[in-house]
């Protein structure tokens, strides 16, 4: 049965082979009419057919992405899916939950894929699987990078602004309990100099005090140099809350060093209490 869901027609064959033999991933109905110097209607029913054998996606109107030979019909998984949804737009990265489930920060589900870009488009679905578009503010959009997601180039970014932006918007992270979760989980692999540039970069007193509590409450390995840096952001006014603008019932409250207001419960965030401290003491291990 896969031997017959994946066989190829001639005209098939030659598509497929030409990607391969030229390590491409991509091609779009012009380049399939011209490959094979036929129509472009006649073009459009050699994707069909190789789409519904399993062997092209469409990323986006036109273009199309090749599921390589190696990985068989049911190739088209989560890893596959980010290489479709990158292609929405550009610039863009993927972001948030979807970044901190790649890395391996979270275990949690993910039913939504994260794109983010200055760039203003609608959300779209992917096989079942929703892409949410964010549009930050612009000095908010940097730290990303290529990572290669099953031989597909991907724009996500990195270790230290994917956790920051978690925190900054846990609502793309499964909630404020899931996003101190990532950054006890990601403690022990961040460059925290690094992380504080960032934080120093986006310049924003409310994001930074957010941070410094959650790493003292998950009990990050976090330098005292960083920490002093962190709270030089730290002022009189109103507190930046954790967790929901309206607190909670059994809320943690005010903390004093860090001026916070945390509104979210100490149930909520139980699984992350030194998490940082235990992933670091498992690493040394």
């Amino acid at each position: 049965m896969e031997f017959a869901t994946r066989s190829l027609s001639p005209h098939e064959s030659r598509i497929v082979l030409a990607l391969s033999e030229q390590k491409r991933r991509e091609i779009d109905r012009t380049e399939v009419a011209q490959t094979l110097n036929i129509t472009l209607p006649a073009a459009d029913h050699v994707i069909r057919s190789l789409r519904r054998k399993g062997w092209l996606e469409r990323a986006s109107w036109g273009r199309y992405l090749l599921i390589p030979p190696d990985q068989g019909p049911d190739a088209l998984g989560e890893s596959n899916l980010l290489a479709l949804a990158s292609r929405i737009t550009s610039p863009y990265y993927i972001g948030y939950g979807t970044a901190a489930a790649h890395y391996g920060f979270t275990t949690q589900i993910r039913n939504v894929i994260w794109l983010v870009t200055p760039e203003r488009r609608r959300d779209r679905l992917i096989q079942d699987t929703k892409v949410r578009i964010v549009n930050p503010a612009l000095r908010k959009f940097f730290a990303f990078a290529a990572v290669d997601v099953y031989g597909y180039e991907v724009i996500m970014s990195d270790h230290e602004k994917t956790v920051i932006d978690c925190i900054d918007r846990p609502d793309c992270a499964g909630g404020i309990g899931e996003a101190a979760i990532i950054l006890g989980a990601a403690s022990d692999k961040l460059d925290w100099l690094k992380a504080a540039d960032y934080i120093d970069r986006i310049g924003s007193s409310a994001l930074a005090r957010r941070f410094g509590w959650l790493a003292d409450h998950v009990a990050a390995p976090m330098a005292d140099e960083v920490r002093e840096r962190l709270h030089r952001h730290v002022h009189s006014g109103a507190l930046p809350t954790v967790g929901p603008a309206a607190a909670s019932p059994g809320s943690i409250g005010a903390d004093s060093f860090w001026r916070v207001l945390i509104t979210a419960t100490a149930d909520e965030l139980r699984g992350s209490a030194g998490l940082g401290r235990r992933h670091t003491v498992r690493q040394e291990g």
